[in-house]
């Protein structure tokens, strides 16, 4: 099944793409432009753990394969501002075994943000968690479900999500509730090896 881009994501193929992005300053800039909007290299470069000029040219490499652009002029008039293209990306494996070449990019890219939000959830329950009020802390945590379907079930059931977070992560602000505030959704979907399929039962 293939499922349309309903989150407005930018879709990464080129392999090309998928290295230059497989680098955590990048990764960072992303992150942190998609957070809280346009930026200049010196605004972004302690959130990302490099010197403004190392930032500057992560943001110049990112540009070359547009994943983010030039944004207004600060107030001066001659600060360089930047902005994500898009709210996210995504990008997928090739299906054709024979591109070795899109297969390792994808895998290396994907490695990459695994490691990128590897501690995220530990810090959360250290940092964040202990100052939510009962509401909030109510719909958070963490939920381990494990299904045994085929790989086009999965494909619906990844769908069927898309479905629901669309109308909240396009909406305009304007829309937005005043209690709203910003929630990470991480969705790890590990499909298991096959000599983990003895006997199919959950």
């Amino acid at each position: 099944m293939d499922s349309p881009n309903r989150l407005g994501d930018i879709e990464i193929s080129d392999p090309h793409a998928m290295r230059a992005l497989a680098h955590p300053v990048r990764l960072a800039i992303l992150d942190r432009l998609g957070r809280h909007g346009p930026a200049t290299a010196t605004q972004l470069a302690p959130d990302v753990g490099a010197t403004p000029s190392v930032t500057s040219w992560h943001l110049r490499h990112l540009a070359g394969f547009g994943l983010v652009r030039d944004s207004e002029r600060g107030s001066d008039g001659r600060q360089r501002r930047w902005e994500a293209v898009a709210r996210g990306f995504r990008f997928v494996a090739p299906q054709d075994p024979a591109d070795e070449e899109g297969r390792s990019a994808a895998r290396v890219l994907s490695q990459q943000m695994f490691l990128r939000h590897a501690d995220l959830p530990s810090r959360w329950a250290v940092e964040v968690e202990p100052e939510l009020d009962p509401a909030w802390r109510r719909s958070a945590g963490l939920a381990s479900t494990r299904l045994v379907v085929s790989a086009e079930e999965l494909a619906a059931i990844e769908d069927g999500i898309e479905r629901v977070l669309a109308p909240y992560v396009t909406r305009d602000p304007a829309e937005r509730q005043a209690d709203a505030r910003g929630v990470r959704l991480l969705r790890y979907v590990l499909p298991e090896g096959p000599a983990e399929q003895p006997g199919q039962t959950l």
